[in-house]
């Protein structure tokens, strides 16, 4: 991996476990500099453990075994407080508010050789490799969907499908029934913030295109057709 660069940022506090899991990020700024003049400025009270610039830069902001302050408000498989039990990752791109393009490969090579190196230290499972959007769907989109979740699982971090196709009729706002209940459900059970009963609604919309962002990039509607719901299930039987 690439040099690390110390810049030390000094909002964090105590951890009270291990981490156990692993939260990506982009820093939706300007550039990486203005990224990293937030997260080391004490009155933002934001940061992350580590920051990767797009030439392929790694920056040291908090020590793994400290408790950065990346997710925010947050939810994951019934946890609430994931800045405890995860490393966050700040990934550089402008993100969806300032011009939202594709991660350069020599940065995504980077994280994934920083990755080999923070699961070297800790017990972090592939189920638990997730993207800022999962545990906040409602806040956030980051990394998005132009992030290569693919190509991080093939190189043995984190969980990818790929389902046979599975026709069958959509579902979106305003629908009901056993196969909405179905569909709620199993986001639940991956992890989501997911309510067990009720339509599909704007908020199950959210939800949806959370998980299409980080496992169904090429559609990104809030509908969950064949193909959406295939992969979800391909995960729950992936992450058993």
């Amino acid at each position: 991996m690439t040099r690390v660069i110390a810049a030390p940022s000094p909002n964090f506090d105590a951890r009270t476990a291990p981490p156990e899991m692993i939260v990506l990020h982009y820093t939706g700024m300007a550039d990486g500099p203005a990224a990293l003049a937030r997260m080391t400025d004490p009155a933002a009270k934001v940061s992350a453990h580590y920051m990767v610039e797009e030439d392929g830069r790694v920056f040291a902001l908090v020590p793994e075994a400290r408790r950065a302050w990346h997710a925010g408000v947050s939810f994951w498989r019934g946890w609430t407080d994931i800045n405890a039990r995860s490393v966050g990752v700040e990934i550089v791109n402008p993100g969806h508010e300032h011009g939202y393009r594709p991660f350069p490969r020599v940065q995504i090579a980077v994280v994934i050789a920083l990755l080999t190196d923070i699961r070297s230290r800790w017990t972090i499972p592939d189920a638990l490799i997730l993207g800022h959007s999962d545990v906040a769907p409602r806040r956030k989109t980051d990394p998005g969907e132009l992030f290569p979740w693919a190509a991080l699982a093939g190189a043995g971090h984190g969980l990818w499908v790929e389902p046979p196709p599975a026709p069958g009729p959509a579902l979106s706002e305003g629908d009901a029934g056993l196969g909405v209940l179905a569909l709620r459900a199993g986001l639940a059970r991956l992890g989501y913030d997911c309510p067990p009963a009720g339509p599909f609604d704007a908020d199950l919309a959210v939800i949806v295109r959370a998980f299409q962002r980080h496992w169904r990039p090429a559609r990104v509607d809030g509908v969950a057709d064949g193909e959406t719901r295939a992969r979800l299930m391909a995960l729950l039987r992936l992450a058993a």
